[in-house]
């Protein structure tokens, strides 16, 4: 059984169609994400989605300018786009922006096996940040795929990756993961130095 899970943040159709911004950044990566997901799979990798769902009460829950609540229970918005989905694959709920809080994905992790995450999706600056922060707390070996992270400004995605690299993750590009994983039959854990 892997110790390996992909995880992905907030590929879901009201999220990514946002904006034309975010709509851009995720269409010009799918080619390459799609890709990266199914070379994990076919390597027996564990992918899971982290699936925010905003509850109504929630007072930080962004809402657009008309009111309107996005990405909300059951709605086709919040479902995770078909193209980054397969059955296989295991879809955790989320409330916030981290996937390990108050939710079950430590547990899942755990029961898996689970000893190293490779945290992709939208956005580079605020999910895949705090889900990252949140990994290396737990104990996990994190890595980033710079080319599967999206943000709708590129200056957001730049500055995340560099705070990433800096602290808690081992960021490098999907072909050098893929790479790592075929010879060394695991992603090695980063040493962590402080200045």
């Amino acid at each position: 059984m892997s110790k390996i899970a992909l995880l992905t943040n907030d590929l879901q159709y009201e999220l990514v169609n946002k904006n034309e911004d975010r709509s851009r950044a995720v269409a010009e990566s799918i080619p390459r994400f799609t890709k990266f997901l199914q070379a994990m799979r076919d390597r027996g990798h564990h992918v899971v989605h982290l699936q925010i769902v905003n509850l109504p009460d929630d007072p930080n829950a962004e809402r657009w300018n008309d009111g309107h609540l996005p990405v909300q229970k059951g709605t086709p918005g919040a479902e995770i786009m078909a193209e980054f989905l397969e059955d296989s694959d295991i879809v955790i709920e989320k409330h916030k922006d981290s996937g390990f809080y108050e939710t079950d994905l430590h547990d899942r992790l755990q029961e898996l096996g689970v000893t190293t995450v490779v945290i992709t999706g939208m956005q580079t600056q605020i999910c895949v940040q705090t889900t990252a922060a949140d990994a290396f707390f737990r104990g996990y070996n994190v890595w980033v795929p710079s080319d599967c992270v999206v943000s709708a400004h590129e200056a957001d995605r730049q500055r995340a990756l560099e705070w990433l690299d800096g602290y808690c993750a081992t960021v490098s590009d999907s072909e050098d993961i893929v790479r790592v994983l075929d010879s060394e039959g695991e992603l090695p854990r980063k040493e962590v130095v402080t200045p």
